[in-house]
């Protein structure tokens, strides 16, 4: 590229106190000349895109265009300089010409064709005059040190890359044509890979007639600004993840993470002891002495975290108090270099090494406020740079604290409800373990951790007529209060319904009915609903019933060392009605394992096939090994990839079963002959006897007499008998009648009614089921001993 010529050093060596900038149609300056550096001391990149105005000092008067005013402007120094100030047009719309001088400069300084060759001769701006054909006609000297090695005199021309305007010669083209300017157009240049970039300004060049003659471009170098920017958008979109987690601790650590490097080297956050145990802070900034902060996380960018600083977990030493220190109480950020800091730590030695990183230039801290709260207090110090942080830096540390103490309060609303719900859930679920005689059952519940809150799933575990057991586990769609409020409503309503010995299908369907009512009571019905599977084991037969309102099967490890998943037909989940379930019957042989989980224990990721054959693997392996239920729930848990803080609630009932031994058990069968009443008499006294059930004798007597009695009677037969024993003396009539019976107080003058209340007077409790052919009635003693079967 050419050298300028001769008038190019002679004017800039005329006029080397003149100092030129260009204006856009805001009054933002978009162009900054050498000289003007040199008169005001504000370089280019500081300058470029803030409003003039900010240069004028107050009380200025407004100077009219192409009139010469005398002012004062602000040096960055912070003194104010005396100049003469011109406004003058540039050529084209949009853009003015400021041209300033020392008071006192030689006349003529502010002819235009003076101007011109001043804005060619300076040093920092590359300057380039174009014909209509876009040809380069005149170049500065900085235009040759800005152009990359190898490239020809149009290389500000040819740069690859289009911005917004397309491509430099396309919006050159486009000046040249229309007269619009581009202004402050950022455009990448140098080797690939150097992040280099410049602001080019173009504007048209006409004749005295209005005749377009071509188009000049002044580019000046943004890469420190252009970087600049970029890390503080890198550090905006790090920030958007601060508080993910819902953890106080994460939160902290997410915003160190964003401020090392974006703004420091060294960051740290430091949170009361209030926040730190969880309890509510108070309002306002309690003091030092009060918020007793503690060092919650640090980052060290490129090493560790220097071990004379305060460490993460040891409090924070007391500052004596001063108003920099007190401006955390409204939320200020204190801005500090060395030497402030020395005198706000009182020149002490100790708090010196303690709070201050060796080699610091400048800190920034920011107090963590929301909702008036005061969360803690997050610094970041610079040792490798020594630029102080200014308005941006500033600007984008207080966003940051802002998200992060939003994080914190979130994370508080949310730790408060989810300890709610947890203990909610936790008293509505039954023991862990329990002992009965058809099976040992042992339930586990570990609640969804992070940003997922407690959800709906339980388990139910209880005692049903004739020593059978039931077994439920169900989960709830959806989390939180609300899941555990219908949760504990479900598990209600599933109890009285198996009160009532409902069969597993007809339980699930009025359970269903009940869930459709609370659909159309529910203000957001699609958030209502849920899974549930309900089995039934009787001991006395082995025979186990279940069904399924759209929940996974359960899996059964058998003593001969089988494992597999039950073939249950899973209905619609409750709450969708319309459809019939199904009861999948089984016979478990004494000692089998049956496991009833929700979908939480078998769950990696995406994928749920490797939880399921996990689970069988090890559901087999400690079953055949003899390992008791509440065993095999925590191996099982234990091998869940998250046992501690899993995605989704667990929930796993493990029940191994048991049997009554055929010789605690009597049957007989009787026709519909009032004979068979005094027969089955006798029949139970002589069970009773062989039993050592003599205490026994006269109730079951008058039972057994009773109920026989009303069977023949109004059922017909054939009916039969069962006695069992066991930690109770189970009495059942079985008859073909599906009539209820119903217990009633008879009046003084009544010849009968009086069976059903002897019977509710002589027994513990006694009820009624229906199976596929009849109904049974069925009566329960308590006895006193150990217990009795196998």
């Amino acid at each position: 590229m050419a050298p300028p010529g001769r008038d190019h050093q002679e004017s800039g060596s005329g006029l080397n106190r003149a100092a030129a900038a260009l204006l856009d149609d805001r009054a933002r300056i978009c162009w900054w000349s050498c000289a003007a550096s040199e008169l005001l001391g504000w370089t280019g990149d500081q300058v470029t895109g803030s409003p003039a105005r900010r240069l004028l000092a107050p009380g200025r008067s407004r100077t009219a265009p192409g009139e010469a005013h005398r002012t004062m402007l602000r040096h960055s120094s912070g003194t104010l300089i005396e100049a003469d100030v011109r406004l003058m047009g540039s050529g084209t719309p949009g853009t003015t010409l400021v041209v300033a001088a020392p008071a006192g400069a030689p006349e003529g300084w502010d002819q235009d064709s003076v101007l011109a060759r001043a804005v060619l001769a300076q040093d920092d701006i590359a300057v380039i005059e174009c014909d209509v054909g876009l040809r380069v006609v005149r170049s500065n000297a900085a235009c040759g040190l800005l152009c990359p090695a190898g490239a020809g005199d149009d290389w500000l021309v040819e740069l690859p890359g289009a911005g917004i305007h397309g491509t430099v010669r396309e919006f050159m083209a486009r000046v040249v044509e229309t007269g619009v300017p581009v202004v402050a157009a950022e455009y990448p240049f140098g080797e690939p890979g150097a992040d280099r970039m410049l602001s080019l300004t173009c504007i048209r060049v006409t004749d005295p007639a209005g005749v377009p003659l071509g188009a000049a471009m002044a580019a000046i170098e943004v890469t420190g600004r252009h970087r600049a920017q970029q890390r503080l958008s890198t550090a905006y979109r790090s920030g958007l993840g601060i508080g993910g987690s819902l953890d106080l601790v994460h939160s902290a650590r997410d915003l160190v993470a964003v401020l090392v490097p974006a703004l420091g080297d060294l960051a740290s956050v430091d949170f009361p002891d209030d926040v730190l145990e969880g309890r509510d802070p108070p309002l306002g900034y309690p003091g030092q002495e009060a918020s007793a902060p503690r060092r919650a996380a640090v980052r060290a960018h490129g090493r560790v975290w220097p071990a004379a600083l305060v460490q993460v977990g040891e409090p924070v030493p007391k500052v004596p108090e001063s108003p920099p220190i007190a401006a955390r109480t409204v939320g200020e950020v204190v801005v500090v270099d060395a030497t402030l800091a020395r005198e706000l730590l009182g020149h002490d030695p100790e708090r010196i090494r303690r709070h201050m990183p060796e080699g610091m230039h400048h800190s920034l801290g920011c107090p963590l406020y929301f909702r008036g709260r005061f969360f803690g207090y997050a610094s970041v110090y610079r040792t490798r740079d020594p630029a102080p942080f200014d308005d941006a830096d500033i600007e984008l540390m207080q966003d940051l604290c802002r998200r992060t103490a939003l994080a914190i309060d979130n994370a508080y609303r949310f730790t408060r409800e989810h300890h709610t719900a947890i203990v909610l859930q936790q008293s509505l679920l039954p023991p862990s373990t329990t002992e009965s005689t058809a099976a040992e059952t042992a339930g586990v519940y570990v609640p969804a951790s992070g940003s997922v809150s407690v959800g709906g799933d339980w388990f139910d575990a209880f005692g049903l007529s004739s020593l059978r057991t039931a077994l439920v586990v169900g989960d709830v769609i959806g989390h939180g209060l609300r899941a555990t409020a219908t949760m504990a409503r479900l598990r209600t309503a599933v109890q009285t319904l198996a009160d009532l010995d409902l069969p597993p299908d007809e339980l699930l369907a009025r359970l269903d009915d009940l869930v459709q009512r609370m659909v159309g009571e529910a203000q957001e019905s699609d958030t209502v609903g849920a899974s549930c599977l309900f089995a039934v084991y009787d001991p006395v037969s082995g025979v186990c019933q279940m069904a399924s309102a759209g929940h996974p099967p359960p899996a059964v490890a058998l003593p001969d060392g089988r494992v597999e998943f039950l073939p249950v037909v899973p209905g619609p989940p409750l709450g969708v009605g319309d459809n019939p379930f199904e009861v999948f019957t089984t016979t478990l042989p004494v000692g089998s394992v049956l496991a009833l989980y929700t979908d939480g224990l078998v769950r990696r990721g995406k994928d749920s096939g490797g939880g399921e054959a996990a689970l069988l693997e090890a559901l087999g392996r400690l079953a055949g090994a003899g390992r008791s239920p509440d065993e095999i729930g925590a191996e099982l848990l234990a091998g869940h990839p998250t046992p501690e803080y899993p995605d989704d609630d667990v929930t796993l009932l493990l029940a191994r079963t048991r049997t009554v031994t055929e010789e605690n058990t009597a049957t007989w069968e009787y026709p519909a002959d009032p004979a068979a009443v005094s027969k089955a008499r006798a029949d139970i006294l002589v069970q009773l006897a062989d039993w050592g059930l003599d205490e026994q004798m006269f109730a079951t007597e008058l039972i057994v007499s009773e109920l026989i009695t009303n069977a023949v009677r109004y059922a017909g037969g054939p009916v039969s008998l069962r006695l069992i024993r066991d930690r109770v003396l189970v009495c059942e009539v079985s008859d073909p009648s599906n009539t209820q019976p119903h217990l009633r107080r008879a009046q003084s003058t009544d010849e009968g009614g009086r069976g059903l209340f002897l019977i509710a007077q002589l027994t513990t409790r006694w009820g009624c089921r229906y199976g596929t052919r009849g109904k049974t009635i069925w009566t329960e003693q308590i006895l006193d001993g150990p217990t009795r079967g196998g």
